[in-house]
């Protein structure tokens, strides 16, 4: 069983072990510290994870993971970005599909958001897959618009609209 549910003091340590985790954080965005500290997740708990929509993903009562919608500003106030992420244990099990169809009827029926997107590196296969099967629609490749890590990727937007 897949839900979401706030932060707590009791996922620091996972939160530490999951985000030094190389394969985790690889398409994530660098705003996530490297190496990721126990401070780092302090903040996350008291502070971070309080700003837009965001929550822990738990599964079988495990937390495992984080999904979030961060909602534009001015003209863009309608839209919103969806970002989300796995500890590796827990990938290829169906938990992020779960957690993007959850958090999307979430926004779609709690707040005035009528789009959201995903921007998904290149070669993130398994995260275009999430999204395809939540739903959501390839709208457009940017080329070459990541750079992280000395090397260059391709940004993949996916896009669902509240229809």
């Amino acid at each position: 069983m897949v839900s979401l549910r706030s932060f707590n003091d009791k996922d620091i340590e996972d939160l530490v072990e999951y985000l030094n985790d190389s394969d985790v954080t690889r398409y994530l965005t660098s705003k996530i510290p490297q190496p990721y500290t126990l401070e780092d997740a302090e903040w996350w708990i008291s502070a971070g994870s309080k700003a837009g929509i965001v929550r822990a993903i738990v599964a079988d009562g495990n937390f495992v993971g984080c999904i979030g919608v961060a909602e534009g500003e001015f003209e863009n106030e309608r839209s919103a970005e969806i970002g989300y992420w796995l500890a590796k244990a827990y990938w290829g099990r169906g938990i992020a599909t779960t957690s993007v169809l959850e958090m999307t009827n979430y926004v779609f029926s709690n707040t005035d958001i009528i789009r959201l997107f995903a921007p998904v590196f290149s070669p993130n296969g398994g995260s275009m897959r999430v999204l395809e099967k939540s739903g959501y629609q390839l709208e457009a490749i940017l080329k070459k618009a990541i750079y992280k890590n000395d090397t260059y990727y391709d940004s993949h937007v996916f896009a669902k609209l509240n229809q």
